[in-house]
């Protein structure tokens, strides 16, 4: 019975670096994971903002400071381009279960537009609000 020679291989895709070649796909799915969970952190203060304003007024004070310093606006406004870019990211998925938009040129321009889309949508937020 003849050796097979085995070929050593990387274990994982997320071994970035001379093993594995960052592609917009794999890219633009992890930022759909990163955004979704940071958005449930940031749900989580603003909801805590919410039950403090309830609460006594000292304590009010001191969680509106923090949400109303350059910490708390940094956080919302970050949390704004992660909700664009979620909700874009969620609008191409459709797209995609439409079973269009499948091939990877298409698949690396709609990672590309959300990319530049929730930019461009925040900016404008920022402008607006």
């Amino acid at each position: 019975m003849a050796e097979t020679k085995r070929v050593e291989r990387p274990l994982s895709p997320f071994m970035i670096g001379q093993y594995y070649r960052p592609q917009m796909t794999s890219i633009s799915s992890i930022l759909t994971r990163i955004t979704g969970n940071a958005l449930i952190i940031t749900t989580i203060l603003a909801v805590w903002w919410l039950m403090a304003a309830t609460g006594a007024p000292s304590t009010f004070e001191t969680v509106n400071w923090l949400m109303t310093s350059f910490i708390g606006d940094l956080v919302f406004t970050v949390s704004v381009l992660g909700l664009w870019y979620h909700y874009l990211a969620g609008l191409r998925h459709f797209y995609f279960d439409s079973g269009r938009g499948l091939d990877i040129e298409t698949a690396e321009k709609l990672g590309m537009a959300c990319m530049i889309g929730s930019v461009v949508l925040t900016l404008l937020t920022i402008i607006i609000v």
